[in-house]
């Protein structure tokens, strides 16, 4: 049975990765990570601790939702203490980035922004579409809730990769994520990607691509973030057997 570790336990996925984990038939809730107070009742078994040293020492693989700054500190760790990881952070710095591809050499590391098996489906389609419909503009909307700190959101950032790929673009060459007064009309490459913050929304990306006389949309939402725990706690199952590298949540899902 493996050991799980859970960093970013206190946040907004903590409660239903803890829950999900204690509910898996062949994982063990072995350790959380907590920089702040733990609001969720947990076994006496499981380790409380803010080590990331001790942290490490006592899971078989680590699922991570918290903060850049902190998965920094988790990849340093591994470093020294290989560990299966599967990291769901976004708002990484280019150093982060680089960070998480010198673990991968190192032991196995998934990494995707969304870990729902729809969006998964969704980034193959968005390259499909975009490489086929080459005339059509393309425009990406994505809605969360009110506290979230990054944006466009990293789902919405991979899903415009996706689309540029499918265009034989850099996305980096072509991404927008604003219009305001007077900026002329629109460039026949550039890919739009827009956030909309409020409420309680849990995700919602649409990739639309327009063109004179028709538009074809296409749209995800998660209703709720079981959708994400569910997918990471699956994963996690699925890293511990594998090589060191880099993968995403596709690989897991063979698709």
């Amino acid at each position: 049975m493996a050991k799980v570790g859970i960093l970013g336990s206190t946040g907004r996925m903590g409660e239903h990765l803890i829950n999900n984990v204690l509910a898996e038939d062949g994982l063990e809730l072995a350790v959380l990570h907590v920089f702040d107070e733990l609001k969720v009742a947990v076994p006496d078994t499981v380790l409380i601790t803010n080590s990331m040293q001790v942290f490490l020492e006592n899971c078989d693989v680590v699922i991570d939702f918290s903060a850049p700054v902190a998965t920094q500190d988790l990849l340093e760790s591994a470093l020294k203490n290989p560990t299966p990881l599967v990291i769901a952070t976004t708002g990484f710095t280019p150093h982060q980035e680089n960070l998480l591809t010198e673990a991968s050499k190192e032991m196995p590391v998934l990494y995707s922004s969304n870990m729902s098996a729809g969006i998964a489906l969704l980034k193959q389609l968005v390259e499909q579409v975009s490489a086929t419909l080459k005339d059509f503009d393309i425009e990406i909307v994505e809605q969360h809730h009110r506290h979230k700190v990054d944006a466009p959101s990293g789902t919405a950032l991979t899903l415009a990769e996706f689309a540029a790929k499918g265009r034989g673009k850099d996305l980096d060459d072509v991404r927008i994520s604003g219009r305001d007064g007077q900026i002329g009309a629109r460039t026949k490459d550039e890919i739009a990607v827009m956030a909309l913050r409020g409420g309680d929304i849990v995700g919602r990306h649409t990739v639309g691509f327009y063109n004179d006389g028709e538009f074809l949309e296409l749209n995800h939402t998660a209703t709720s973030r079981e959708t994400f725990s569910k997918g990471a706690i699956r994963a996690a199952g699925w890293i511990t057997d594998q090589e060191s590298g880099f993968y995403t949540i596709n690989d897991c899902l063979g698709i």
